[in-house]
């Protein structure tokens, strides 16, 4: 069992039950010195993907779960880990309480290209469900994306 950091649309508790239901929230945090992307534009069918990359003057918000062994192998079959598109790495996370080491997924390509419209607003709807603060949610409103057609 490992902690996990969720981001972008796995904010969703929902979303996350369904994939981890064996998996407790341990509540938000905050991973500094990094920023919200996407990129693998040329990995995916349905624009770049959500990911995170270090910037010393950004944060992201994140949900923290107690992942079991079990919920892990079908959040990376979930997420395409089994398909190579993400990787996974070790970051440190900053709650109210404490720091904390976690994992996350992060997309094994270039930052590159633009989410779909629809992308981000799941993000959004996400985020606005996890109360992330409303500063984050104007930077998520923020994003350039496409549409569908483009």
């Amino acid at each position: 069992m490992g902690i996990y950091a969720a981001f972008g649309n796995n904010l969703d508790p929902t979303r996350m039950f369904a994939r981890a239901p064996h998996s407790p929230v341990i509540g938000p945090g905050w991973l500094n010195g990094w920023r919200l992307t996407f990129g693998g534009d040329d990995r995916s069918w349905e624009g770049a993907l959500p990911t995170v990359v270090e910037d010393p003057n950004s944060q992201v918000y994140v949900m923290l779960y107690a992942l079991t062994d079990e919920d892990e192998a079908n959040l990376d079959s979930a997420e395409g880990f089994d398909l190579g598109m993400y990787r996974k790495i070790r970051v440190r996370v900053s709650t109210l309480d404490r720091d904390v080491t976690a994992w996350l997924y992060v997309v094994d390509g270039y930052e590159d290209g633009l989410p779909l419209r629809r992308h981000v607003e799941d993000i959004i709807s996400a985020a606005e469900i996890a109360g992330a603060p409303s500063d984050y949610l104007q930077f998520l409103r923020d994003r350039v994306y496409r549409d569908e057609n483009d």
